[in-house]
């Protein structure tokens, strides 16, 4: 993820099911939260997200969202494999509060994404 853009601080990949696969930072990268708080954060995004799930059927699938905070914004991105719901996986990453977050997020992390199949297409739009 850090290839994409410097200002992404970090990525982390977490199960539906809870469990974390993936966590790293970027390089120099102070961590802002402790092991067991990320953790705890990683599961409220899950939470978050399933929440979001309740709209699938009329919306369709959540591509991504984001919270801007006093200190980094903060993304969560659906990872499908086309496989079905039980696949899916959460990519969260944060970024510096300037970042540009859409077009890291629609202009590489996306598209990164669906050519290794794992991202549906799509045209991002709501």
């Amino acid at each position: 993820m850090f290839l994409f853009d410097p200002a992404i601080r970090f990525a982390g990949i977490t199960t539906l099911g809870g469990d974390i696969i993936a966590v790293q930072y970027g390089k120099g990268v102070m961590p802002l939260l402790s092991p067991d708080e990320l953790q705890l954060s990683m599961k409220q995004a899950l939470m978050k997200f399933a929440i979001r799930r309740t709209m699938e059927d009329k919306l369709g699938k959540a591509i991504y969202a984001i919270t801007v905070y006093q200190k980094v914004k903060r993304a969560t991105i659906t990872i499908h494999d086309g496989q079905g719901k039980e696949d899916d996986m959460l990519l969260m990453i944060s970024l510096e509060k300037e970042a540009d977050h859409e077009a890291i997020i629609t202009e590489k992390i996306i598209p990164f994404l669906a050519t290794i199949g794992k991202m549906p297409a799509t045209d991002h739009q709501t």
